[in-house]
C-alpha cells in the first residue's frame, strides 16, 4: 500500500499526534459529535481547563479534572504499539503528542514530546514536591494539598499558559530535520501546537484523521480512519532495509 511505500523510503520520520491518537484506548477525544467539549457542564471545559479558572475555583478544576482527566487504568492501542516497534526498528525518530495521557510511554516509546505536559507528573506549587496521580485522584479534599500546605498542580499545559520552551525547541529541531511527517488524530486546530506543522520541509506528509483538516491541501496522503487500524496494517522493517517480523 502507498503508506507502506512511503514509510518504507523514510529515514527520518516523525509522528505527531492529538487526541484521536488515544480513542481506541478508550479515551474521548474532545471535538467530535461525542467528544468532551460537547457534554454539558455548568461552565464550557474550555473555561474549567484554563489557568485563570483554576486560580478561581480550584475545587471546580479539581471535580472536572478527576471525572475526566485521569484515565489511570487506559492502556496503548495498536497505534501506542506500532509506533514503539517502530522507534526500536530505528524508522521513526520521535513522537510529538498534544495527548497528555502517557500512553505512548506505556507502550515502549522513547523519545516522547509532550506538547501539553503529563498527568502522570504533578507538584506542589509552593515547594515543588513531586506527587503521583494516585495522589490527585484519591485525595479526599476538594483541592489536593501537598504536606507543606501548597497546593498540588498538574504538570499539564493548561489554557492561557505557554508551552515548555525546552519540549518546544526539541519538536521544531523534529519536524525541521524530518523526511517523512505522519500527522494523525488531530484537528489541527489548537495553537500553537497545530503551527508546529509548518515546521516540517521534508518529502512526505501523511493526514490519518477523521475529518478534513487545514492542512489537507498540503498532504501527499490523507486517510480518513482510525488511527491504530491504519498503522497496524504497516509492516515494520529496519532502514537497512532487512526484514522485521511483524507485531
Amino acid at each position: 500500500m502507498e503508506l507502506q511505500r512511503i514509510m518504507d523510503k523514510s529515514r527520518r520520520m516523525v509522528f505527531f499526534g492529538g487526541a484521536g491518537v488515544s480513542t481506541e484506548s478508550g479515551i474521548p477525544d474532545f471535538r467530535s459529535v461525542d467528544g468532551l467539549y460537547h457534554q454539558q457542564y455548568d461552565e464550557p471545559p474550555e473555561t474549567i481547563l484554563s489557568h485563570s479558572y483554576f486560580l478561581r475555583n480550584p475545587e471546580g478544576f479539581f471535580r472536572f479534572y478527576r471525572q475526566k482527566m485521569l484515565p489511570l487504568s487506559a492502556r496503548p492501542n495498536a497505534a501506542h504499539l506500532k509506533l514503539a516497534e517502530l522507534e526500536r526498528a530505528g524508522r521513526l525518530q520521535a513522537v510529538i503528542t498534544q495527548n497528555i495521557d502517557g500512553l505512548h510511554q506505556k507502550a515502549g516509546s522513547r523519545n516522547v514530546l509532550e506538547l501539553h505536559g503529563s498527568i502522570w507528573r504533578n507538584h506542589c506549587m509552593t515547594c515543588g514536591k513531586g506527587y503521583t496521580p494516585e495522589f490527585i485522584r484519591d485525595d479526599p479534599r476538594p483541592v489536593p494539598l501537598c504536606a507543606c500546605g501548597g497546593r498540588v498542580k498538574p504538570d499539564v499545559v493548561l489554557y492561557e499558559e505557554g508551552l515548555d520552551e525546552e519540549i518546544l525547541a526539541k519538536a521544531i529541531h523534529a519536524l525541521r530535520t524530518a523526511d517523512t511527517l505522519i500527522v494523525a488524530g488531530t484537528s489541527l486546530t489548537v495553537y500553537p501546537a497545530a503551527g508546529l506543522i509548518r515546521y516540517f520541509r521534508g518529502d512526505d506528509l501523511v493526514l490519518i484523521n477523521r475529518d478534513a483538516t487545514p492542512m489537507d491541501d498540503l498532504a501527499t496522503m490523507i486517510l480518513h480512519d482510525k488511527v491504530g487500524e491504519v498503522l497496524s496494517r504497516i509492516r515494520v522493517t529496519p532502514p537497512e532495509g532487512g526484514a522485521h517480523d511483524q507485531a
